[in-house]
């Protein structure tokens, strides 16, 4: 077996390979590196295995971030699904080791691989966190019928004649960002730009929607969606709580999972939470269930285990910190901190 790095001729058959194995994921794709290095300044790094035919056997994408907190390389930062895709176990192994290899050329402090499994035993993992799936039924009465009388209610009440659904693409950014970027602002988090939502829209328009609900005219809540394969993902999603006493939030999740349904998607995944969080129960609530994450490390020598996270205690007093600072600030700041972090 061979292991070399992607050119730009070879980016259509990488695609075609990620597409037809059984867990790729929209993240695998090759459109991404240039997306990254667009929008954030970062390089990349991404392994091709080739077998003795000179067939493809294996991917594995690599973002190199170098800034505010270190030197590292993600599969794949900012989302929940990278890792190494083999046509064996061993394969996929050989991609983490080379990574390894070139982490340790590159002089960075760490490589993370974020998959469903253990590759490598001998390296350290993080199980601090799942993402949750929901099974589709074949059409909307199944799914009316599979909600709870609870959620049933809510969204009788949330279609009162006030609230409207709206879905599409670029046209919907604006009422996104106003939500999310004051929702990341009350949690304490820096915000992404609004031109890495825009820029995925532009590079992948099959795979994104927005689903955006208007409250008497104003944004009261909108879901970021990404498909691939039979799955439909919602890596982001916010309302404007005050709307919430009119379940503007129960009524965007229902049209999440009716677009999911009337798309074809056989699997709605709710996105990752940390385990008997408040984001977990809820999602627990509309039928999902737990799929274990398992982010795993190679590590430079005299290297720990990285502490990258919100929830981190070196990072608590930051958090209390940026949800006092003013909206516009936040999102003046954000865009320059958060792309340093995976």
């Amino acid at each position: 077996m061979k292991i070399e790095i992607l050119d730009v001729g070879q980016e259509p058959a990488w695609d075609a390979f990620v597409r037809a194995h059984p867990v790729g994921s929209a993240y695998h794709l090759s459109g991404w590196r240039q997306l990254v290095a667009e929008v954030f300044g970062h390089g990349s790094h991404y392994l091709l295995a080739r077998d003795e035919a000179g067939a493809i056997a294996g991917v594995l994408p690599l973002i190199r971030v170098r800034g505010l907190f270190g030197d590292y390389m993600v599969s794949l930062p900012y989302f929940t699904y990278g890792g190494p895709l083999g046509t064996s176990d061993g394969v996929e192994t050989a991609l983490m080791h080379a990574a390894g290899g070139l982490g340790a050329d590159l002089g960075v402090s760490h490589v993370e691989f974020r998959s469903f499994v253990v590759r490598e035993p001998a390296w350290p993992v993080r199980t601090d966190k799942v993402t949750l799936h929901r099974p589709l039924p074949p059409d909307e009465d199944g799914l009316w019928k599979s909600l709870s009388s609870q959620r049933r209610r809510q969204v009788k009440k949330a279609r009162d004649g006030k609230s409207d659904v709206l879905i599409g693409g670029a046209e919907l950014l604006d009422d996104f960002y106003a939500v999310f970027a004051r929702n990341m602002r009350d949690l304490g988090t820096p915000v992404y730009a609004r031109r890495f939502f825009a820029a995925m829209l532009a590079r992948f328009p099959e795979e994104t929607r927005i689903i955006a609900v208007r409250r008497d005219g104003q944004p009261g809540g909108a879901a970021f969606l990404i498909g691939f394969g039979d799955r439909l993902e919602v890596p982001w999603v916010s309302t404007v709580r005050e709307m919430n006493a009119h379940f503007v939030n129960t009524l965007l999740y229902w049209e999440q999972l009716r677009y999911a349904v009337a798309a074809g998607y056989h699997t709605f995944d709710f996105g990752r939470s940390s385990l008997d969080s408040g984001t977990y129960e809820f999602k627990r609530q509309w039928g999902a269930e737990p799929v274990q994450l398992y982010w795993q490390y190679w590590l430079a020598q005299g290297r720990g285990m990285p502490g990258l996270t919100p929830s981190s205690p070196k990072f608590r007093l930051a958090v209390r910190a940026w949800q006092r600072l003013p909206l516009a600030i936040a999102n003046r700041l954000g865009p320059r901190i958060v792309k340093d972090l995976p």
